[in-house]
């Protein structure tokens, strides 16, 4: 068991069920996190994987079916959502139209029966922290998506919570203003040293702002760790495949020594791995390679490269994405950066070798 008092949130092998028998459905099974104090986590998943259902148990909006969970060390389980000393920001903001900005902001102290000096005080530290201090006296109607997801925030933060909570906040925003906000929300974070709790389906969001990602499907966890673990040390399949684009191949073990393996590919070419727990010679497994950590040799082939045919070039502006048929018929993805003076460029049906790069090879737990 983890120490309680280590942690923000203490998330205990809690299980969610909705409804009985046979119509039972378990939105969380098993589940247990410890979410660090001042960290910026994140839940990541497919649409159903239990992240937001997670998120309401910690806000109080739904109640575990099992297990418990702890706040800084003390169980909440039985806390209303207003008793917590949590704040929620959802996906859609919420913010009173009627308001003015100030006014959304300072709804929260009014209701804690703050006194109006420090209300004012709170308001204006707040709204400075967000950028929106210029705006305060403007209604929110006449504010753009981005500004309101603000106000939300700053709302959210008004009551000085220990942990904020947030539910896709900026899925209903462009693109550009998607990537602004990841970065001014990661530094909010780090100035207000609040623990941030972030629910996202957008692995690109989980890899730009977190300090540590779960990594969540069918209710469960499937891998906890920083972003560079999660992309560049994924577990399984699963993990490898919903974080970033992989190739996938299917090998034979071939020989297991002091924990590196070596597994033949379909053509004959050796590849070595880290051998995960239990493999043995003559094993079955799945490997992972990334994209760009797959070069182009045209010199021929060598034992540890897979033999290629160009079949298709999609050009990105940044890099270039290949294409490549190996004989088995299995098509290889492999991206490459746009540089002047770069490698001579490859074009449909060039034969190719294939080579990775040291270390790039994962072998999966399944």
């Amino acid at each position: 068991m983890v120490e309680a008092k280590s942690s923000a949130v203490l998330i205990e092998h809690v299980v969610k069920q909705f409804g009985e028998g046979d119509r039972a459905v378990h939105a969380l099974a098993d589940v247990s996190l410890n979410i660090r104090d001042n960290e910026f986590f994140t839940l990541l998943g497919p649409s159903g994987c239990g992240k937001t259902t997670l998120l309401r148990c910690i806000a109080g909006f739904e109640q575990p079916t099992n297990g418990r969970i702890l706040l800084f060390g003390d169980e909440i389980d039985e806390l209303p959502p207003n008793k917590r000393p949590v704040n929620t920001v959802f996906q859609h903001y919420a913010l009173f139209p009627h308001m003015t900005v100030a006014a959304n902001v300072g709804f929260g102290p009014r209701m804690l029966k703050r006194s109006r000096s420090e209300i004012e005080s709170v308001v204006e530290r707040i709204l400075k922290l967000v950028h929106m201090d210029h705006l305060a006296d403007r209604r929110s109607t006449q504010l753009s998506g981005g500004q309101q997801q603000r106000v939300a925030l700053a709302r959210a933060l008004a009551t000085q919570p220990e942990v904020l909570l947030l539910d896709e906040p900026l899925s209903a925003l462009d693109l550009k203003l998607r990537q602004q906000m990841r970065v001014e929300l990661k530094q909010l974070q780090e100035e207000t040293g609040i623990t941030f709790i972030f629910v996202t389906h957008d692995q690109e969001e989980a890899l730009t702002m977190s300090d540590r990602i779960a990594v969540m499907s069918d209710g469960k966890v499937q891998q906890v760790g920083t972003p560079k673990d999660i992309y560049e040390r994924p577990i399984n399949h699963f993990v490898a495949d919903f974080i970033g684009e992989t190739n996938f191949f299917d090998v034979t073990v071939e020989g297991v020594n002091g924990g590196k393996a070596t597994c033949v590919a379909p053509g004959g070419a050796r590849l070595a791995a880290e051998a995960v727990e239990g493999c043995k010679v003559g094993d079955t497994v799945s490997l992972s390679v990334r994209p760009e950590r797959i070069r182009f040799s045209q010199d021929g082939a060598h034992g540890d490269s897979l033999n290629g045919v160009i079949e298709r070039p999609i050009y990105l502006g940044t890099d270039t994405h290949y294409h490549v048929r190996l004989p088995d018929g299995v098509s290889v993805l492999v991206r490459v950066q746009n540089a002047h003076g770069g490698a001579k460029p490859v074009t449909v049906g060039d034969k190719v070798a294939l080579r990775f790069d040291p270390g790039a090879v994962i072998m999966l737990m399944d």
